[in-house]
């Protein structure tokens, strides 16, 4: 990416990483959300409009994680290796200070 694109956009020192763990984590909250909402309508058409936005929420979240296990950024079968990921992750957080 450009440079000067980085520094406007504030995305300097964002890998593609980052940015797959920060559309993970959102794709996550909006199953959570849909889900929620579905158990408190009252109503067939929006229950019917939920559900399937959830589905495509679903089938989002699985694609993001697929790649990212597939990019070695996410080891959702092997919790050793992904607490070893997470602290390597932290500490170059740390030392981006």
């Amino acid at each position: 990416m450009n440079p000067i694109l980085e520094n406007l956009t504030g995305t300097a020192g964002m890998t593609d990483q980052v940015v797959a763990t920060d559309l993970l984590i959102s794709a996550k909250t909006g199953v959570r959300n849909y889900a929620i909402a579905l158990t408190e309508t009252a109503s067939d058409e929006v229950r019917t409009v939920l559900e399937q936005h959830l589905q495509d929420a679903i089938r989002t979240h699985e694609q993001i994680t697929a790649y990212m296990m597939k990019q070695g950024w996410y080891h959702a079968y092997n919790a050793p290796e992904q607490i070893q990921l997470d602290i390597e992750n932290a500490q170059t957080a740390l030392n981006m200070q």
